[in-house]
């Protein structure tokens, strides 16, 4: 049975992580005590929606999370540090914390705990998230128990929008550059000074010009595209952000 724990406090462990190749005891209060903190939680490190968007779209919106007020966003999952460290470092995922709860107890402590030995998953944490200040949570979005990974209300976009519904999400950002390209410097320095981040796809390194001809129809750099749109050069992107 999924326990909805709004108004209580979370539950008191200490945490085995890796940092720098040494163990280091993390207690709830290291991460709870006298901070506002974001916590998702899902069924395990690696796995497709997990790691396709749950966590990613957590990192994209965290500069507006920490707008609103969080200081930190934490991820926790029953694995064990080397993995959580692992997958981290496979998401580049800079702006979440990851915190590995290897014997459920966490979990278990939030009545989150499940079965899913018919994946040879053994226990798992149900997804969900929640807003907890000072170590008392006050508000928890778990997903609607039925079968199967149900992935409805426990993403980052219903955190934001319960923390704010006005706050402006950032837009999509590509740009496509090349290495020792002026104009591309030029381009990404114009995205910085507007505060817009930005994912940049390095030709020979990331994609081939074949790719960039296909999507934007030249063969020349930088190419910018913004929310499923094709901005174009850098001159072109001036005349955008003007």
């Amino acid at each position: 049975m999924l326990t909805n724990k709004t108004g209580q406090s979370v539950p008191q462990v200490t945490f085995r992580t890796r940092h720098q190749d040494q163990w280091l005891d993390v207690t709830s209060d290291d991460i709870f005590k006298d901070k506002t903190v974001v916590v998702f939680s899902l069924p395990g490190a690696f796995t497709p929606t997990c790691s396709a968007t749950h966590l990613p779209r957590y990192n994209e919106l965290a500069p507006v999370l920490f707008e609103n007020g969080v200081d930190d966003i934490v991820c926790i999952s029953v694995n064990d540090t080397f993995v959580m460290n692992a997958w981290l470092a496979d998401q580049e995922a800079d702006n979440i914390r990851v915190i590995p709860d290897g014997n459920g107890e966490f979990t278990d402590g939030m009545g989150m705990l499940v079965d899913k030995q018919d994946l040879g998953f053994g226990k798992r944490s149900w997804r969900y998230s929640m807003l907890v200040k000072d170590g008392i949570i006050e508000k928890m979005f778990i997903e609607p128990n039925k079968p199967g990974d149900p992935f409805e209300v426990s993403d980052a976009d219903t955190m934001l929008e319960y923390l704010n519904p006005e706050a402006k999400k950032p837009s999509a950002v590509s740009i496509f550059t090349k290495p020792g390209c002026p104009f591309c410097a030029r381009a990404k320095q114009l995205l910085l000074d507007k505060g817009m981040r930005f994912e940049e796809v390095v030709l020979g390194q990331d994609a081939t010009s074949i790719t960039l001809k296909a999507m934007s129809g030249r063969t020349t750099v930088p190419q910018v595209f913004i929310d499923g749109r094709h901005i174009g050069g850098s001159d072109e992107l001036v005349d955008y952000l003007a």
